[in-house]
């Protein structure tokens, strides 16, 4: 079912990891209809408060680097920033000069030719595997190379080069420590675990890892683990971001181009796809995260409303007792009456209220169309 007129995330809520630039995913994802849920896993150490990049600093201006290899145009940039602050700036720019200067991507270039800077290579493919090919192939042997990180894990880079008797120095730009406040972490956790998200969006491994220390902290890694293996989709920017999770047996979806941009894209197709459409009293009807669209037209659902919906289209037809309905609702205990409630909001949500049937002294169901009878008799 297609959605031109809301948006193709209307109707689901997605999760945002982030720290960095997320108003801009967050954005991205409010214009193509989703309800965002930002909870940042993680804060960026301010650069000028940082005792180890400036240690990395003076180190590499008093015993000048053979290669730099700088992975990020925005780590690059504050860490030159950052020696400026600290009075270096002139002395590490003269240092840079003589060496060979190697950048991850056309980004990085830009940012190494602002700073009046000459790179010496960049990979077509914006890869570092090819970045550490290069260097191998060349001998690293007695060769003192300086890498500038940018709070992301490089497997393997640092050990390959070291293996082959490089002096690697790391530079370590925009390290990451686990929020301050983590009152929202939770909440993104908690609506993880009762099925309020639908996806859970992730720009960074350290963002991955910090999400799944957390569950672990509170006791809820494996029923957190359940919850992405199931219902909530974990959409990683790239393969690097999809490492911790794919660590504990999670698959991930990730666009081909790792970017922001193509990350909504891929949601915007995988989140559709994955809800159910059910033809139901004439009517198209997909059941969203936490609206329904009949027809094409969005009808938001209340948490029990679409708690009661999806228990009932589990087996499409087919009538389903009070008492299953009521041990689907969150939170109802042992009053039928609360099924009842809860079902007149749910038509009254739905807009059309033939959609589910009352059978007397049974239950409800969902007033499947005849000719879909047979195709969803099994499921």
């Amino acid at each position: 079912m297609q959605d031109h007129q809301h948006g193709p995330l209307a109707g689901f809520t997605v999760g945002v990891t982030a720290a960095r630039r997320a108003d801009e995913l967050g954005a991205l994802l409010c214009r193509r209809g989703a309800a965002v849920l930002h909870a940042p896993a993680l804060r960026i150490v301010p650069l000028a408060d940082d005792a180890e990049l400036l240690a990395a600093t003076k180190e590499l201006i008093d015993h000048a680097p053979d290669v730099v290899v700088a992975t990020t145009a925005i780590g690059f940039r504050g860490w030159i920033e950052a020696a400026d602050g600290w009075g270096f700036g002139e002395e590490l720019l003269g240092a840079l000069r003589g060496v060979e200067l190697l950048a991850r991507g056309p980004k990085v270039k830009g940012a190494i030719r602002a700073l009046g800077l000459t790179e010496e290579w960049s990979p077509a493919s914006e890869s570092m595997a090819e970045v550490l090919d290069r260097l191998l192939a060349e001998g690293v042997e007695d060769r003192r190379i300086a890498l500038q990180l940018h709070g992301e894990p490089l497997p393997g880079f640092v050990e390959s080069l070291r293996a082959g008797g490089a002096d690697v120095v790391v530079v370590p730009v925009y390290r990451w420590m686990p929020p301050e406040d983590l009152a929202p972490l939770d909440r993104l956790l908690d609506a993880a675990l009762t099925r309020g998200l639908d996806a859970i969006t992730f720009t960074s491994a350290p963002a991955a890892a910090s999400l799944l220390t957390r569950a672990e902290t509170r006791g809820q890694l494996a029923e957190f683990l359940r919850a992405l293996d199931h219902d909530v989709l974990a959409v990683c920017v790239g393969p690097v971001t999809a490492l911790p999770l794919q660590a504990h047996g999670v698959s991930t979806v990730q666009p081909a181009r790792f970017r922001l941009g193509p990350l909504v894209q891929v949601l915007g197709v995988e989140l559709p796809a994955r809800a159910r459409t059910l033809p139901i009293a004439g009517y198209q009807v997909q059941i969203r995260g936490h609206a329904v669209l009949v027809d094409a037209d969005l009808r938001p659902v209340p948490p029990a409303g679409m708690a009661l919906l999806r228990a009932l289209a589990k087996r499409p037809g087919w009538v389903v007792s009070r008492a299953d309905l009521l041990r689907a609702l969150p939170g109802a205990g042992r009053d039928e009456h609360a099924v009842e409630t809860a079902m007149t909001r749910l038509r009254t949500a739905l807009g059309a209220p033939k959609l589910i049937q009352t059978v007397v002294k049974r239950g409800y169901r969902l007033a499947l169309d005849p000719s879909a009878d047979t195709k969803y008799a099994d499921a």
